[in-house]
């Protein structure tokens, strides 16, 4: 028993900070409900350093293996007389690092509280109880031995399979059937370009998040902001697996309970490209009092799997149905929440669960493409093209067009990262055009040449006293643009998009159309990377 308990120790999940005992009993000098970091011993400490350090060292390798092979092959070492040598000094280290490992369970097998963990893991894995979740939930330890909380198959959905959920796709053009043989053939190189680009250094320059060594060196902030959430808000983390078998990371917090009639709304939060839940911007609506719900993108932290777009989908897809069948929340009472990139999934949702409540998209764009082709040479701009469309295909504004319900879009006015010449240029920020594209799909006869042009004067304001001055420049009557809607909606109660506006004045047309975009958007007068007030966090308008 001794022997199968120390094998365990060897195998097992390292362990980071408990968060309070099993038995909620805290010992003694730790009051409260602050927990505490696992303090290993010292067999325990020194061996992990040097796997830890094993692990980094591989993933520099990974990384630059093929600058690396290219240099040995110039070299000469890659030969049959050269591999030999080399193939048994791997042997050798793998051997010295399988000791060590077994060195490292034996330091643990020592370790009372290191013991109690494996004991309650063991035991939650047999009999998947709420009173084991409870106990499991007390420690924070290596995420890919958590036991699955919720799967995409407990839940009926003809819809859905093991191909994931849908998304637009981009349209095809048209060719003949001869022609199209030709083209495929013509393109194939492209195609292999494409991918290759995609699946390297092109889906890591898009999510650095999910670099393994951003996250080593993030990995102390976020083990903190991950206790934050725990030990002073009570959040619950679970493991969701989605439809292509990835296992998606989450963080609930329940604020029902309070009593408060923010609490009885979930807000889902969808991350930035570097952003995880720990330290992310789910602290913005937990600041405001609502019941949150956060997720890792896949590849992020405790996510598995990468971040392209399907997985995204398939991962937010989890997501919401983990929080209508598990936590118990109807869609009409989800916010759906996201910043920059998070906009894809955000928007997604939005096309896919129309009942939602509403969807606040901060510093988030219409489409990747534009901004991929800042960052790329200009010869490079066909490829990027390509490559975008096929395997990148963020199409926010394309999916946010197909969503009924109330909206808000947060512009930073000094946004560095989506815009396409520099900070600078408000106008060349892509939320100006998220902003265009919703307005003029949904009230086409309002946002005609002169109803965009007074809109774009709007936007090429940078602080509010400009936008106020522009907005009170054409006389806008709040009331009036207001009561010209509402008596719309109450004769045709029809869906989007409207045709009013279309027997109206030039001036009319106008108010209507900067009423219409001051509802819709509002301007933060900060960066990119600065963290969303709570103060900032509005329920979108609604007629």
């Amino acid at each position: 028993m001794a022997g199968w308990m120390w094998l365990r120790c060897v195998l097992g999940p390292h362990l980071q900070r408990i968060h309070r005992s099993p038995d909620h009993s805290q010992p003694e000098g730790r009051a409260g409900r602050r927990g505490w970091n696992y303090k290993p011993g010292s067999l325990e400490k020194h061996t992990d350093s040097i796997l830890g350090w094993a692990s980094v060292l591989w993933s520099l390798s990974y990384y630059s293996s093929p600058l690396l092979l290219c240099y040995l092959y110039r070299k000469g070492y890659i030969c049959s007389s050269k591999l030999v040598p080399v193939s048994q000094y791997v042997g050798t280290v793998l051997v010295c690092l399988l000791g060590v490992a077994c060195l490292r369970g034996w330091g643990r097998w020592k370790n009372s509280e290191y013991l109690q963990f494996m004991s309650i893991l063991e035991e939650t894995k047999k009999n998947h109880t709420p009173e084991n979740k409870k106990k499991l939930r007390c420690y924070n330890f290596d995420f890919s031995s958590w036991p699955s909380d919720f799967s995409w198959t407990e839940v009926s959905n003809p819809k859905l399979s093991k191909a994931g959920v849908s998304l637009l796709k981009p349209e095809p053009r048209l060719r003949g059937a001869a022609d199209s043989v030709l083209n495929s053939v013509r393109t194939l190189p492209c195609h292999i370009i494409s991918f290759l680009i995609a699946h390297s250094f092109g889906r890591r320059m898009l999510y650095p998040g999910s670099v393994g060594l951003l996250q080593k060196a993030m990995r102390p902030m976020l083990q903190q902001g991950q206790a934050r959430l725990i030990e002073e808000f009570d959040g619950q983390r679970n493991k969701l697996v989605a439809c292509d078998g990835n296992e998606i990371d989450t963080m609930f917090v329940d604020r029902r309970r309070d009593g408060g009639q923010s609490g009885k709304t979930l807000v889902i939060c969808c991350e930035g490209n570097a952003g995880f839940y720990e330290v992310g911007c789910m602290n913005t609506p937990l600041e405001g009092g609502y019941s949150v719900l956060g997720w890792n993108h896949p590849g992020f932290e405790g996510s598995t799997g990468v971040p392209f777009p399907q997985n995204e989908a398939n991962a937010m897809d989890v997501v919401i149905q983990f929080a209508i069948h598990k936590l118990g929340f109807h869609l009409s009472d989800i916010v759906v929440y996201a910043w920059s990139i998070g906009g894809f999934t955000a928007s997604w949702a939005a096309m896919s669960y129309p009942e939602i409540q509403s969807l606040v998209l901060d510093a988030s764009f219409d489409d990747l493409l534009p901004l991929a082709l800042k960052v790329m040479p200009d010869s490079w701009s066909p490829l990027v093209q390509h490559t975008v469309r096929q395997y990148m295909n963020l199409n926010n504004a394309e999916q946010l067009i197909k969503f009924q319900g109330p909206v808000l879009l947060i512009r930073r006015t000094r946004d560095e990262i989506i815009t396409t010449t520099g900070p600078e240029d408000i106008m060349s920020n892509r939320g100006n055009n998220l902003l265009l594209k919703l307005l003029q799909f949904r009230y086409p006869k309002i946002m005609t040449d002169e109803g965009i042009r007074v809109v774009r004067q709007w936007l090429g304001a940078s602080n509010h006293l400009e936008e106020a001055s522009v907005y009170s420049g054409y006389e806008v009557d709040d009331d009036w643009c207001a009561s010209v809607l509402q008596s719309y909606q109450a004769e045709r109660d029809v869906l989007f998009p409207w045709s009013v506006g279309e027997d109206m004045t030039l001036e009319g047309r106008r108010q209507l159309a900067l009423f219409l975009a001051r509802k819709y958007m509002r301007n933060f007068e900060t960066t990119h990377c600065t963290p969303l007030p709570a103060s900032e966090f509005h329920s979108p308008w609604r007629l």
